[in-house]
């Protein structure tokens, strides 16, 4: 597999992903909750599967959602299903349906469960086998318990039966009521073959509605003396043709759900209602001001105080992995926060806000997570998938991200960099009608990206390899692997040392490893580890050629030939980052090598440089590589191309061993 844009796996963010998959804390038995806000909590089937319905795991023959909200904001989703089941990966698909929801303000009904065998015979699922149990992110955390997943067991599931189901989701008193919003996108892979969808308003409600070009839909209005309404009806088959929207809503942004509805009249008013009920008006206790005190003491500068604050709250305080408003944005007060020493990352904000206020620091929540031309929609807090601190400094913005427990002072996340942030702000500083909550993510990170990598080998008389790796990095690659090496027990960290060799192209088997303190955040991050090969080599091919033992450089692909009336988008080379690699190469007695010849290349957006030498029985080698810029120009691609090409030309060479045969035993007399 390859990553986006670089032509090798070295060096680049997709290969080390497979660690922080690897580390995480729940298993793969355990599903991730949900947000417990209006979003649909029926199960779909997870693959993404052609059109024809029989090459599908299980397909939904019928798929009822239906909302109906009150005009204080409670409401109640109901959902019916008809789930044909193809094949035993559907039966597994199928084997227990999980519902996220928060009991503090919602409660779930599963009233039917129903399986129609092929035979005739019927099967309902008894409500012993349905069971309601805190979500697993939150067995140690009872601030949270209220944040729960209901499980329905189905047994005796078999290819060719038919299931029905019908759940049913009450939501009274949200946080956030009397307002409301849902968004929902209808399937277009072939696996629901005929959706229902009705949203139901009281007329007294002003809402406003985006409905996607291609979704007609119907309005039905209803009148008695107690209860006017509106209703909006949708009728989608995935094999129907593309019809015109009624709705006069604009096209925004393709990868926007194809429905919104909210009462929320503006991003203004949503940023001040979050804000409201994540940071409610309370005095600092003295147990706060104490702990403050305790970590600014003899520090002066902004920064420093900045630094201590976020390294207690970021190390001290363990992060409960929640969804991003699975409280209904409603914050614990700072006090009970950390005395409990545990914290969703909403919270961790209000723990930081809290102990920042004495030092004047000002910071401010920021949600990001959204794409691009989210600001363009309609105002909803769906879109949201995580919480960022933001607080002036020297850059002039300090951009904080503490849920993750090790990641360095001011460093963040790259699937946050550069995109759009949402800053929640008091309801009573927005005083301009043209105030815009927006914000950009920095692009840049707390220090210059630079990623060391030193091989240390021998090659026995035996064709055997064994090798000593060592890594010190810095930048993204360092983040991903603290948090992998964080989240992963240690009896764990030799399988994630062979992952990431397997990504660097060595193969072997990992005998050792050794990893620096993940909260170590002002060094680079080290780890180290031992790899063995038995025949690497076999000595009686002559000659023998192998490569420099270096990881390969990741370089972006050449660009594509743009499609005719289309401009060529520039060459992404991404952050800045400067990598050395080094090895050596220890050989046998009575080897002889040929090195190979250097190179060196210099451009404005990129240098490299390598360096190959055989002195004796010792064989070095080095590749540098340093991104200067973050792309090419794509008028300048002929002279990428020649980049691109004298790099994988050099990593493409090899030394040449050759070794005298052990004389021949003596003939006995």
């Amino acid at each position: 597999m390859q990553i986006p844009g670089r032509s090798s796996l070295f060096l680049r963010i997709f290969p080390l992903l497979l660690l922080i998959a690897f580390g995480v804390r729940l298993t793969l038995a355990q599903q991730p909750a949900q947000k417990p806000t209006e979003k649909a909590t029926e199960k779909k089937a997870d693959t993404v599967a052609p059109p024809e319905n029989a090459r599908n795991p299980a397909q939904f023959e019928l798929l009822e959602t239906r909302y109906r909200f009150e005009a204080n904001g409670n409401s109640r989703k109901e959902v019916h299903a008809h789930v044909h089941i193809n094949s035993e990966l559907g039966v597994r698909q199928f084997a227990r349906l999980n519902f996220d929801y928060n009991r503090s303000f919602q409660s779930i009904d599963i009233p039917l469960v129903h399986i129609t065998h092929p035979s005739g015979g019927t099967a309902d699922i008894l409500p012993s086998a349905i069971t309601d149990n805190p979500n697993p992110a939150v067995v140690n955390a009872p601030a949270y318990q209220d944040v729960r997943v209901k499980s329905v067991r189905i047994l005796g599931l078999a290819p060719g039966d038919n299931l029905e189901y019908r759940v049913i989701t009450a939501t009274t008193h949200h946080p956030l009521a009397p307002d409301f919003w849902l968004d929902h996108s209808f399937d277009r892979t072939g696996v629901v073959s005929h959706e229902l969808f009705d949203i139901d308003v009281p007329a007294s409600r002003k809402v406003q509605l985006y409905v996607a070009t291609g979704f007609p839909y119907e309005t039905v209005e209803s009148e008695n003396r107690t209860d006017a309404r509106v209703a909006y009806l949708w009728k989608y088959s995935a094999t129907a043709p593309v019809a015109t929207s009624k709705s006069a809503a604009p096209e925004v942004n393709s990868t926007a759900p194809e429905i919104i509805l909210t009462t929320l009249e503006s991003w203004q008013q949503l940023s001040g209602r979050l804000s409201a009920s994540l940071l409610p008006a309370t005095q600092l206790s003295p147990a706060i001001t104490n702990r403050s005190t305790d970590l600014t003491q003899n520090v002066w500068s902004r920064q420093e105080k900045a630094e201590k604050i976020y390294d207690f709250v970021s190390q001290k305080i363990l992060t409960v992995d929640l969804p991003l408003g699975s409280m209904g944005f409603r914050g614990r007060s700072a006090e009970e926060i950390l005395k409990s020493g545990y914290a969703t990352q909403e919270d961790k904000f209000v723990l930081f806000a809290a102990l920042s206020t004495p030092s004047e620091l000002l910071a401010s929540a920021q949600l990001a997570g959204a794409p691009f031309g989210t600001r363009d929609q309609l105002p909803w807090p769906n879109p949201f998938t995580h919480l960022l601190i933001a607080m002036p400094g020297q850059n002039p913005v300090y951009w904080l991200d503490p849920s993750l427990e090790v990641a360095p002072f001011r460093m963040i996340s790259s699937s946050y960099r550069a995109t759009p942030a949402f800053f929640l702000i008091s309801q009573s500083t927005v005083t301009d009608v043209k105030f815009s909550p927006w914000d950009e993510v920095t692009r840049d990170l707390p220090d210059a990206a630079a990623q060391k990598v030193s091989v240390d080998a021998a090659l026995a008389d035996d064709g055997k390899l064994t090798a000593k790796v060592h890594y010190s990095l810095r930048g993204d690659n360092e983040l991903l692997l603290r948090v992998a090496f964080h989240q992963s027990p240690k009896e764990k960290w030799k399988d994630l040392a062979q992952l990431l060799s397997l990504s660097d192209g060595f193969r072997g088997q990992v005998t050792s490893v050794n990893a620096s303190d993940p909260y170590a955040t002002r060094e680079p991050f080290i780890v180290d580890y031992e790899i063995s090969q038995p025949k690497f080599v076999d000595w009686s091919k002559k000659p023998v050629r192998i490569p420099a033992l270096l990881p390969q450089i990741g370089l972006p692909d050449p660009p594509a030939k743009p499609v005719a009336g289309t401009a060529t988008a520039p060459i992404e080379l991404g952050t800045p980052l400067e990598v050395e690699t080094h090895m050596r190469l220890h050989l046998p007695p009575g080897t002889t090598v040929t090195a190979p010849t250097g190179t060196s290349v210099q451009r404005d957006y990129a240098t490299f440089a390598s360096q190959y030498l055989a002195k004796r029985l010792t064989v070095t080698a080095s590749r540098h590589i340093n991104f200067l810029l973050r792309q090419v120009p794509a008028e300048r691609a002929p002279d990428y191309n020649a980049f691109l090409r004298a790099v994988l030309n050099d990593e493409a060479q090899d030394f040449t061993l050759d070794r005298q045969s052990p004389p021949a035993p003596a003939a006995k007399p």
